[in-house]
């Protein structure tokens, strides 16, 4: 399974708007962009589905931006990639709403497969908290004891 840039840069902006989550205060799209890396104009495209999707909420004015509805304990993954994307899609067969994409779908051998996969990877973006991805940041960030060795 590939995402898409929208999915990717989605979660960077949610990862971003977590890791400020404790000063209370919204976020600027532009600081965003600059951090990440990434267009401002492509961040601003996405930003609205994230909102639609009430997981953010913006700010007007001077000190305005943009910030997380809940707690980052509380976001998942799963949940980011959905507002932004749709149900999870794995092959053309069918989706994780059981819509079937395929007119092959009900005999198709392979189906079973995709569907468990498609299982699989829901749950893992289901169990993947923004709390969960900041700490892994976090965890980069450390010095390592002794980085002479590689494991």
């Amino acid at each position: 399974m590939k995402f898409t840039t929208r999915a990717q840069y989605g979660l960077q902006i949610m990862v971003d708007l977590a890791q400020n989550y404790a000063r209370g205060e919204p976020i600027p799209l532009f600081q965003v962009a600059e951090r990440q890396g990434l267009s401002e104009g492509y961040l601003e495209q996405l930003i609205i589905y994230l909102r639609k999707g009430s997981l953010v909420r913006s700010v007007r004015g001077v000190q305005g931006g943009y910030l997380l509805i809940g707690e980052p304990a509380r976001i998942t993954a799963g949940e980011i990639v959905r507002r932004l994307e749709g149900p999870l899609t794995l092959t053309g067969y069918i989706n994780e709403d059981n819509q079937k994409l395929c007119a092959r779908a009900e005999t198709c051998a392979m189906r079973v497969m995709w569907e468990r996969i498609g299982e699989l990877v829901a749950n893992v973006l289901d169990s993947i908290t923004l709390a969960d991805l900041c700490k892994g940041t976090e965890k980069m960030r450390l010095p390592k004891k002794d980085d002479r060795y590689c494991v």
